[in-house]
């Protein structure tokens, strides 16, 4: 049996993904370009990295609350795709920072165009709704997107966060799992 060499960073696996919890020094390169990046990542990285709504400002936003070590894992996930011979960076997903006082923590994601609708979002927010009801402070993961975004709803659904409202913003919605009913 041929065993995967361990990764040198924060990693969760799931059936097709590796997931690496964003560091400081992991971000930082990042957003010093695709080569910079691969290399601290040990992944291909392709042209049109980042994926949406994970832009320089978002990024510097993470490495600025990445300096507190309590919000390592409660910020950037990386989420590498394991079904080449090298890892391929596909996507990210974010948790908005470490749980609130209720308990509630708020997740977004995006994947790269050529790698949407292959279930890759759904596998990935999964893994991390697991991670972050493994807490024993988190009583809630929420998620906010925009309504007429049907792909992004139905990552949602699929991982049991349901329709709960009106989002933070005008024309967002909001969709929420309770962790007494994921269990």
């Amino acid at each position: 049996m041929t065993r995967r060499p361990r990764h040198p960073l924060r990693v969760l696996e799931s059936r097709r993904l590796t997931l690496v919890a964003a560091t400081p020094e992991l971000v930082a390169a990042d957003l010093a370009g695709p080569a910079v990046f691969a290399e601290a990542v040990q992944a291909e990285v392709p042209a049109d990295w980042p994926p949406e709504l994970f832009g320089s400002t978002v990024m510097r936003a993470a490495q600025a609350q990445l300096q507190n070590p309590a919000e390592h894992g409660w910020s950037v996930w990386y989420l590498l795709s394991r079904k080449h011979e090298r890892p391929v960076a596909i996507g990210m997903c974010q948790f908005k920072g470490m749980p609130d006082m209720a308990g509630s923590v708020e997740i977004a994601y995006s994947i790269l165009e050529k790698y949407r609708t292959q279930g890759y979002a759904t596998e990935a927010v999964a893994r991390l709704v697991t991670w972050a009801f493994s807490h024993q402070n988190v009583v809630e993961l929420t998620a906010e997107t925009l309504p007429y975004l049907r792909q992004s709803i139905r990552v949602l659904e699929k991982n049991g966060l349901r329709h709960c409202g009106p989002g933070s913003e005008q024309g967002v919605v909001k969709y929420a799992l309770q962790k007494s009913i994921y269990n």
